[in-house]
């Protein structure tokens, strides 16, 4: 649950720090400073790991096994809270990334009517922007979704190998991010070239950074 609790806050929070890097350009690296993120990232651990001992604070079926759900041994009531609360983790996410759009489209509108010349690189620009963000939120639809489902109508009656099969894809989905961030990332690809090679490749350098980076 802690393991679990810790992937999605982390994408959220990712999603969250996007949308205020572009809302709150100009004051964004003031206020978010190395220290605020690492206070963040530790508050964010703390709530995660709470989440993992709440069956140690009551939240189990050891003395009622057939209210026992799929993540045993946290009651079919409790499971569905918490898969509700994932849902709704989503949705936030979802509207995160629907603002995020808007407001990158809006960059772009004003790019291009202040240099009209680069108004196409910056529209492409924009779409891999766009592109990248849905292969995100479609990877963690995929991975995640079935798994919340699956919680809420299933019991602990179900056979084993569905929860398995279906919590599997779940925890893969921390270890696709970062390879889709990899191949999209400029900054990302950046770091790979000086990790593995000790240079970056002259066509980075002259590229400007945008706001579909972020």
């Amino acid at each position: 649950l802690a393991a679990f609790s810790a992937s999605v806050c982390s994408l959220l929070a990712i999603t969250v720090d996007r949308y205020l890097s572009l809302y709150n350009a100009l004051t964004y690296h003031s206020e978010r400073t190395l220290g605020f993120t690492c206070a963040m990232v530790l508050l964010m651990w703390l709530l995660c790991l709470g989440v993992g001992l709440l069956p140690l604070l009551g939240w189990n079926c050891l003395r009622d096994q057939s209210s026992c759900s799929i993540l045993r041994p946290v009651t079919k009531d409790n499971a569905a809270v918490l898969a509700v609360t994932f849902l709704l983790l989503f949705a936030l996410m979802m509207q995160l990334y629907l603002q995020i759009c808007k407001i990158a489209f809006r960059h772009a509108q004003q790019i291009a009517v202040q240099h009209q010349f680069i108004a196409t690189a910056q529209a492409t620009s924009t779409r891999k922007g766009l592109s990248t963000l849905s292969l995100i939120l479609g990877t963690f639809a995929l991975c995640w979704i079935p798994f919340a489902i699956y919680s809420l109508v299933a019991d602990s009656s179900y056979p084993a190998v569905y929860t398995y099969s279906l919590a599997l894809p779940a925890t893969c989905n921390s270890l696709i991010n970062p390879i889709i961030y990899a191949f999209r990332n400029p900054d990302i690809q950046k770091s790979l070239w000086l990790a593995c090679c000790g240079c970056i490749p002259s066509t980075f350098s002259s590229r400007p950074r945008t706001s579909s980076d972020v």
